[in-house]
């Protein structure tokens, strides 16, 4: 009898422990189909959306976006702002720190966005941060990086001053540009810093990983200031640019989450699993950039010719199956501090007349039938939605001009590597996302002086001229109209042609939770959790 009762008694206590055990034992794993290779993840460097995602996992700024794309507190708990709007002091978290233990101080930040501003770093993004005080003129070679409108007042207080009030600073913060790096690990391991082994960041997870091509690992940092509430384990991101093979390896329990699905493909997903369908409209633009430095490209007729023979409606009904809306602006519509986007004269157009007239200012160019002949290379990133879009595009130049168009494609971080280096091409498929709620955002990218984002090298003196006028702009209303006759201008000019508003696709499959739609496209892991 006490043999069978100390039997069960060892049986129970064995059930209970393996009962307690099991949950700590199962590791939390979610699987990201990424949709690309990461060209780094120096935060000083990135520029496009799958990199974002991967480093704002890896580190944390001062501000952050919660998961249905609301500012939030980060790195920085509280934050107040000067009655005149240009001075800012934030308190950084008591118990922020970096992956290694040590300290996130205010230093922290003051060294990486000196690093940023500084010329020799060539930050592509650098321009996000000029709104403080002589970060431009650094930037530029103009003055030494010390003159920042940044300093550590104390390890914990971080003030810093803006040239001029900007409504949309707090969001900028929340920038990858805006991220900290490591000084020490920086200092030490110099461009290897961002190395697994090496790469000591504050965010709530931590690199172990990275196989180019292949995946990218990265797993919980428990030093993270809230590490308590942070539920994965690990995040493996997979650079899967091949959407078919990412829906098939989503539909086989293989990946969790997938962004950018082919949008031929919604009808029959939404019909097999309607609520991993995530279609969330975004402060996005599609256009395709003309380079305005060759020939016939440096014709503003051509160039109005050429957009206006896009027929903006079928790509985005019979391409994007209704995904996307066809626009004639840069700015898309919805942001509150600017209302309608300004157009082109030939939006109110039907398409038949835009076709008619894009046809006689092809000829008075001197270009198409009867003319010299018109030879088009339209650049894009591969992707099975760019390629059916360029496809078009190019049909229906070659029906309207007799225009001999070939397409050439490239990955997606060769693509944009071409361009932010300067390549010269004829015509190029390029997307923007909004990096903060302003038109700003969307019409700094013609700025002559964004040697980075201005693809088509477009130069217009009177445009440059009214955005420096809308910088320096403190009254809201006068600053959206002059927002709104620069707007008007590159409409004008069409150094690029908009063709459609993004919506941002993902898959995202039952067991994910946690998962909030929003139109900044912003999904930290850190609020995601795997049932």
């Amino acid at each position: 009898m006490t043999f069978m009762k100390l039997n069960l008694r060892a049986a129970l206590l064995l059930g209970s422990l393996m009962i307690g055990a099991s949950p700590a034992l199962a590791e939390m794993v979610l699987h990201r189909g990424n949709s690309g290779e990461p060209q780094t993840l120096d935060q000083s460097q990135t520029s496009i959306d799958i990199e974002a995602f991967i480093v704002k996992d890896l580190y944390e700024g001062l501000t952050i976006y919660d998961a249905n794309g609301k500012i939030v507190p980060g790195a920085a708990e509280s934050w107040t702002v000067s009655d005149d709007g240009t001075v800012y002091t934030f308190k950084i978290r008591a118990d922020a720190k970096w992956s290694d233990g040590s300290p996130v101080t205010a230093e922290d930040f003051v060294f990486s966005m000196r690093r940023v501003e500084d010329p020799k770093t060539a930050a592509g993004y650098a321009n996000i941060l000029y709104p403080i005080k002589n970060a431009e003129k650094i930037n530029k070679g103009g003055m030494p990086v010390d003159q920042l409108g940044m300093k550590a007042v104390d390890e914990k207080t971080l003030e810093i001053t803006l040239e001029r009030p900007t409504p949309f600073f707090i969001e900028l913060l929340s920038h990858q540009t805006a991220l900290p790096i490591n000084k020490a690990s920086f200092e030490k391991n110099g461009a290897d810093f961002v190395k697994p082994g090496k790469l000591v960041g504050n965010g709530a997870f931590k690199l172990a990983e990275h196989v180019p091509n292949d995946h990218l690992t990265v797993v919980k940092n428990e030093n993270y200031w809230d590490a308590a509430n942070v539920k994965l384990d690990k995040v493996i991101f997979y650079p899967i640019d091949d959407q078919a093979a990412n829906v098939r390896r989503y539909e086989a329990g293989e990946l969790d989450l997938v962004y950018n699905f082919s949008s031929d493909q919604i009808d029959r997903l939404r019909a097999s699993n309607p609520k991993q369908v995530h279609v969330t409209p975004a402060a996005a633009t599609y256009y395709y950039p003309f380079d305005t430095r060759t020939e016939p490209f440096n014709d503003v007729r051509v160039r109005q010719a050429l957009s206006m023979a896009v027929d903006r409606d079928f790509l985005a009904k019979d391409i994007y199956n209704g995904t996307k809306l066809p626009v004639y602006s840069m700015v898309p519509p919805g942001l509150e501090t600017y209302g309608e986007p300004a157009k082109p004269d030939f939006a109110g157009m039907s398409q038949l007349d835009r076709e008619d007239k894009a046809v006689a200012l092809m000829k008075e160019a001197g270009y198409g039938e009867g003319g010299k002949p018109l030879n088009i290379e339209i650049r894009y990133n591969t992707n099975p939605n760019h390629e059916r879009v360029a496809t078009a595009v190019a049909d229906m130049w070659k029906k309207t001009f007799g225009a001999n168009v070939t397409l050439m494609n490239l990955d997606i971080s060769s693509h944009y590597a071409y361009l932010q280096e300067g390549g010269k091409f004829n015509v190029a498929r390029a997307g923007w996302t909004a990096d903060y709620a302003d038109a700003e955002n969307f019409l700094n990218l013609s700025v002559s002086s964004n040697k980075t984002f201005n693809y088509g090298h477009y130069e217009n003196p009177e445009f440059d001229a009214l955005m420096k006028k809308s910088y320096e702009e403190r009254d809201p209303a006068a600053r959206s109209k002059t927002l709104h006759e620069a707007e008007a201008l590159i409409m004008r000019d069409q150094p690029i042609a908009p063709l459609m508003n993004d919506a941002n696709l993902w898959l995202v499959a039952d067991k994910v939770k946690g998962w909030g739609d929003n139109a900044n496209n912003e999904h930290l892991s850190k609020y995601l959790s795997v049932e």
